[in-house]
């Protein structure tokens, strides 16, 4: 599924539209302005937000002179994508772990998916090398201690909590205590509505014992532009320090509830993509806007490559990908890439000009095909995995044999790889440099 359900499909279509024009005139301009506020529309972004954002891309495109060796479609596409970016805040905002012990409040309406989302930061840390401890102070919510629990011994988390103690304020006291030497304590509260006086009193006296050095809010990303209004009622309750918005993934309201979160300017700092425990990211406007637009993200898929395998292997997988180069074994140290990075669609969507094109079959890989697939290419020879031209009936036969299938397996796994490559061939490595003109022209100028 595309980013934000149909959002993301309908921009990267208009824009698509406008880089096959041979010429940009005020009709041109015009047309391709009202594709896009159709699609922020549709998406739930406030309608006085996206006429002014609108005027503003029109106004550009019409009266501002294209940089030198710019042409005029490279100069509207730069500028949707700028205005795009300063819709949703410009700058990315770390989460900065400057102190031991650093204390996180997680705080967010019942149903917001604070719980989950905690697991998911929990991850996201781990992956940074940090080793975080979680304090349930939830005392409101059934099994609020139980799912915690699940969550954080799945990935070796050190937990605090007690279902039987119903007092929050003690809980926090002595999950404090427990934690006293560890470098990051995330505390998870109960759930709350901007009007229950008791819970939000609560949360105050929280605030006061744990003296957060980070309060991070969690807002549905499904409510669209009601986002805005609990940013502000929190904000106004407690000093919020950040945002993470959960349930982007495939939701037709995320534009509204990212942009309607946006013109608070409360920072987001994360966002979360999809169900798994590693569908969660820190936000980059910059970086979100460009794989919204189907212009790829280069860096994130880079960086996301190198946490998971050796940076000379990534480095080199991913330069053959772009480059056409592509062999079994590149395929093979794809499938590793995936297995820790989530689903292939996503991971195609930072390739620039690849997110629409990919296969359907690829994107829809299931992990009990991609094991069959890597127990498969275990029986080639190194010679067969970096030519697999050379693989013909006899190889095939050999192949079945030595990997325990019959030889349709075999012959699937090559149309995969041939489906693959030819998918990604021709992309090259545009869109790879350092300014924003490189990086979002790759796929549409040629």
């Amino acid at each position: 599924m595309s980013m934000l359900g149909s959002l993301g499909e309908n921009l990267t279509n208009t824009m698509k539209k406008l880089a096959g024009m041979s010429v940009i005139d005020k009709k041109v301009v015009k047309e391709v302005v009202k594709d896009i506020q159709r699609a922020l529309i549709q998406s739930d972004v406030n309608i006085q937000l996206v006429l002014k954002l609108s005027k503003t891309i029109e106004d550009r495109a019409l009266n501002e002179e294209p940089p030198k060796g710019i042409t005029p479609r490279e100069h509207v596409i730069t500028i949707i994508y700028e205005e795009m970016v300063n819709l949703l805040g410009s700058e990315a905002k770390e989460l900065e772990i400057n102190k031991k012990p650093f204390k996180i409040l997680f705080l967010g309406l019942q149903g917001s998916g604070k719980t989950t989302t905690i697991g998911k930061l929990c991850k996201y840390l781990q992956r940074k090398g940090f080793s975080p401890a979680v304090v349930c102070t939830d005392t409101w919510r059934p099994a609020a201690y139980e799912q915690l629990r699940q969550l954080t011994e799945d990935m070796q988390i050190q937990l605090y909590g007690d279902p039987e103690n119903k007092d929050a304020l003690d809980l926090a006291e002595k999950g404090l205590k427990h934690f006293k030497n560890q470098k990051i304590i995330i505390f998870d509260t109960a759930g709350r509505h901007k009007n229950e006086a008791d819970l939000i009193e609560e949360m105050n006296k929280l605030d006061k014992i744990i003296e957060p050095d980070e309060s991070i809010l969690v807002i549905d990303g499904t409510i669209g532009q009601q986002a805005g209004e609990q940013a502000k009622a929190f904000s106004q309750a407690t000093d919020i320090g950040s945002i993470i918005i959960s349930k982007l993934d495939g939701t037709a309201k995320g534009g509204g509830a990212l942009s309607a979160v946006a013109e608070t300017g409360a920072p987001i700092k994360f966002i979360g993509t999809g169900e798994r425990i590693d569908e969660f990211e820190a936000f980059d406007p910059e970086r979100f806007i460009s794989r919204l637009l189907g212009m790829g993200d280069i860096r994130s898929l880079i960086e996301k490559a190198e946490e998971v395998i050796d940076e000379d292997v990534a480095t080199k997988t991913m330069n053959n990908m772009l480059s056409g180069k592509f062999t079994l074994m590149d395929m093979q140290n794809q499938f590793e890439m995936m297995n820790s990075m989530g689903p292939m669609q996503q991971v195609m969507n930072m390739i620039p000009g690849l997110g629409g094109k990919i296969p359907k079959e690829a994107s829809q890989m299931t992990e009990d095909k991609i094991n069959e697939f890597k127990i498969i290419m275990s029986s080639m020879t190194e010679e067969e995995m970096l030519n697999p031209k050379i693989i013909k009936t006899s190889r095939i036969t050999r192949i079945a044999r030595g990997s325990g299938v019959d030889e349709n397996s075999v012959k699937e796994l090559l149309r995969y790889y041939n489906n693959t490559k030819k998918a990604m061939k021709g992309i090259g490595r545009r869109g790879m440099g350092g300014g924003a003109m490189n990086r979002i022209m790759g796929q549409f100028m040629k």
